[in-house]
């Protein structure tokens, strides 16, 4: 995936509705109409292999 490309959220994480469209103030940021919230969503990284205990 390109750096230009961002996957779309299904859902809202605050209301669960799918109406949802891009913000345009904030880049990266989506608006849900259903609850008027604008929220991101970052991938920080993978978790580390787990040792076994």
């Amino acid at each position: 995936m390109s750096s230009e490309t961002r996957a779309a959220p299904m859902y809202c994480p605050y209301c669960g509705e799918e109406d949802l469209r891009p913000n345009a103030e904030s880049h990266g940021a989506w608006e849900c109409h259903a609850c008027a919230r604008v929220f991101t969503v970052k991938f920080t990284g993978l978790l580390s292999s787990v040792v076994d205990r």
